[in-house]
């Protein structure tokens, strides 16, 4: 299972990673394989402003429809639309092309409160 060191985390299966005052959030390669064959991934909340743990999304699997958690409060400036047509990228590169949305976060402090990969690692193997 891959858990690159250099992302953050939430107990909620996302990854985030930080440029400058920009995310980048998708899901985890843990949870993915938890959900099996993703068909639609769901983001009505583009140029919103949400607060840390609002839903800004869905993802839908075969079996199952899951919330998507915003990581940290901010606007969401971008939706990674290519995942439109192929939401598959999520089940095949999740870190890479199935990257979901980019936040222009107002809160760095939060920041502090996400896992590293060692605490994410602790949280999926319970």
């Amino acid at each position: 299972m891959n858990i690159p060191s250099e992302l953050k985390y939430t107990k909620d299966h996302e990854w985030i990673k930080i440029e400058d005052d920009i995310a980048t959030v998708g899901i985890t390669d843990f949870a993915q394989g938890e959900l099996g064959d993703i068909v639609y991934v769901e983001v009505e909340t583009l140029d919103e402003t949400l607060d840390i743990e609002e839903v800004f999304g869905t993802v839908e699997a075969v079996k199952t429809v899951s919330d998507l958690f915003l990581p940290l409060s901010g606007e969401i400036i971008e939706f990674n639309e290519s995942l439109e047509d192929e939401p598959e990228k999520v089940n095949s590169d999740p870190y890479g092309d199935g990257w979901m949305i980019k936040i222009k976060f107002s809160d760095a402090s939060q920041i502090d409160s996400l896992l590293s990969a060692e605490d994410y690692k602790a949280v999926i193997s319970g």
